[in-house]
């Protein structure tokens, strides 16, 4: 049977997305209609031209179009894509001269290959305004739904939240500490799956959940199971994960739960380092029929630190959790400090330098 012919062509020019392409000598051989009318020219006053050429008079992206310019002679030189960091990007209403929007992009550089051999650039561009529009309102709300940092009775601790760098949607990810009756407190951190507002919202509902089954006298596991009843509930919830931990420091004691998620680690005043792994069970709503939730019990000396996190703190794409797991550790050990403030500083430095994360990040650490 013969394969049908396709008019590449024709979709070439029928994809939604803006795409032209460029010869390596930076000359454009073809646009797409969606290009020309984000760029507003007619497809005469785009081909053939010189693409540093192509921008308006007075235009002060110079920053951006050199690194496009970059990007492209990169793609060109190795015959691996490159992409352009997600940019801002000023453009004139054509309905309104002399007034100004900012827009967003993502832009990625793909080596085209001919028969020859020889390598044409795809330009692509695709405008994001409207997501990091979305973004920075899901963000606020995922802000304003996080508990503000403060003292939790006598005891110091440091809460970090870092939305992923490069990442168009924020994510459901967040921490939460709760005093308890006695000298104890109640620490949790979870990751709802999704993104954007909707998880932002089925966060808030689930934190607010787990802070009200946290008062219940049974203990870590016992508030997990509510809550993993209550996501049963809740469209969105299904496939949290949470970690939670009752300190108690009468007893010197931390008892602990997971639902799916990373084990908390217990920095001892040695430099050790201790994954609290032994009560784990699935997500929550992850099993078919519901069930009780197991805990288990830690002791801790004075002076030791209890760390809870989300998995963009230590999970990088093709790479063993293990190794992130190790890179944690490593990093307490060097940097325990007294100041849990310091410290946090520390590790989000050490594991997620600026401009470097690609998933939304929550930390608490407590010093114990």
């Amino acid at each position: 049977m013969a394969e049908p012919a396709v008019d590449y062509a024709a979709v070439f020019q029928a994809l939604p997305g803006a795409a032209a392409l460029v010869t390596p000598q930076l000359i454009f051989a073809d646009a797409n209609a969606e290009f020309l009318r984000l760029r507003g020219l007619p497809r005469e006053q785009v081909i053939g031209r010189f693409l540093p050429d192509d921008r308006p008079e007075k235009d002060p992206a110079e920053p951006l179009l050199l690194r496009i310019l970059a990007s492209l002679r990169r793609a060109a030189n190795t015959g691996e894509r490159s992409i352009v960091a997600l940019q801002r990007y000023d453009m004139e209403d054509p309905d309104q001269p002399g007034v100004w929007h900012e827009r967003y992009f993502n832009m990625t550089n793909i080596p085209v290959f001919g028969p020859d051999g020889r390598v044409t650039l795809l330009h692509r561009v695709e405008d994001v305004t409207e997501l990091i529009r979305a973004r920075e309102v899901a963000l606020t709300l995922q802000e304003a739904m996080l508990p503000a940092p403060r003292p939790v009775g006598r005891h110091p601790a440091a809460v970090r939240y870092r939305p992923a760098a490069e990442a168009l949607n924020v994510a459901g990810d967040w921490y939460d500490l709760v005093d308890l009756p006695g000298d104890r407190i109640a620490v949790a951190v979870g990751d709802v799956v999704g993104h954007g507002l909707y998880a932002a919202g089925v966060m808030g509902q689930l934190r607010s959940a787990l802070t009200a089954a946290s008062l219940v006298p049974e203990g870590p596991a016992r508030a997990l199971e509510v809550l993993g009843l209550y996501a049963r509930t809740v469209d969105g919830a299904e496939n949290t994960t949470v970690a939670t931990a009752f300190i108690d420091w009468e007893n010197h004691t931390i008892t602990y739960s997971s639902a799916g998620h990373p084990p908390p680690a217990l920095l001892q005043r040695d430099g050790t380092v201790e994954f609290l792994d032994q009560a784990t069970d699935p997500p929550l709503a992850a099993r078919p029929q519901h069930g009780p939730r197991i805990q288990a019990v830690a002791a801790f000396r004075e002076g030791a630190v209890l760390v809870l996190y989300t998995d963009g703190l230590i999970e990088r794409r093709g790479e063993d959790i293990d190794t992130g797991l190790a890179r944690l550790a490593d990093s307490l050990a060097r940097h325990q400090a007294d100041d849990p403030e310091t410290l946090a500083d520390a590790v989000l430095t050490d594991l997620i330098p600026p401009g470097d994360a690609t998933d939304d990040t929550a930390l608490v650490i407590v010093r114990l």
